[in-house]
Order: C-alpha cells, then structure tokens, then sequence
C-alpha cells in the first residue's frame, strides 16, 4: 500500500468529472429521444409542411446542441511524465511540470484551479466539486503528482 504522500496512478492517466459527464449524457440522450418521439408523433402529413428552411433551421439547432452538448462532458486532466494536459469545454492547454505552481479547491468553488509560474491560474474544470470525496481523491493525487515533478534541489 503507498504512502500517504505517495500519488495512487501512474502515470500516464486521465481524470474526467463524473457528475457533469453523466447529467449530460443523459439530458443529451433524453432531449435526443424526444426529439425524435416528437418528429414520429407528428405524422407524415404534418412532416411534409415543413419546408427547406424549416428543417434546415432545425439541423442548425441540433448543431448548437450538439456543440454545446460535447463542451459540457467533454472536459478532462491528464497528466504524463512529460506534463499536464487541461481540456476544459473546446480549449486545451499543454503546460510542462515545472509550469503547474499549486491546484486547489476553494470551499465553494465549482471546480479547481490550477495556480501557473507565469503568475496566471487557469480553472480545472476535469475536477468538479459536486463530485465530493471522488474530487477530493483526485485533487490529492494530483496535487501529489505535482509536488513529485516540480520538486528542486532547494525543494521551493
């Protein structure tokens, strides 16, 4: 069993929210299905009175959707020997180890956030706090996996 200053992964590994992930696979799912219910349930002859426009405007909808759907359950932390890579909705940062200062979840926060040596902090969106001990667990071994790559002869 490692210690308690030991990380619990190795490395690579990826970390994902579980709670937004599945809320949005699930609305996804069910607005989907209802859509289609609705589209079934409107019969032929209604269906056909749609024009070009109509249904093109609602493809552009489902597009919206969709795109808004993917940054929802699309955020994600992963972390290999080379770095740290932080996915949060469409934007992606590549940062090195010795970038990545401190990461912590303020009581109240909605996710983390990750403190960088430029003197810039950029949200962690992969760590949710409405995931509770699971966030909790994944902050620790992060922050774990920090203090082993950033660590100095001085240890500052």
């Amino acid at each position: 069993m490692p210690a308690a200053s030991e990380p619990l992964v190795s490395l690579p590994h990826t970390w994902r929210p579980l709670g937004t992930r599945m809320v949005g696979l699930i609305a996804g799912l069910g607005l989907m299905a209802v859509c289609v219910a609705s589209w079934i349930a409107m019969g032929a002859h209604l269906r056909a009175q749609f024009s070009f426009a109509d249904r093109a405007m609602m493809l552009g909808l489902l597009a919206i959707a969709a795109a808004v759907w993917l940054a929802l359950i699309r955020p994600r932390l992963s972390v290999s020997e080379q770095g740290v890579a932080v996915v949060n909705g469409y934007r992606r940062r590549d940062l090195e180890w010795a970038e990545v200062v401190a990461v912590r979840l303020k009581r109240g926060a909605p996710w983390a956030e990750m403190d960088l040596s430029d003197g810039t902090s950029i949200p962690v969106m992969a760590i949710q706090a409405s995931d509770g001990d699971r966030a909790r667990a994944v902050l620790r071994d992060f922050v774990l996996l920090v203090r082993a790559h950033t660590r100095t002869a001085r240890n500052d």
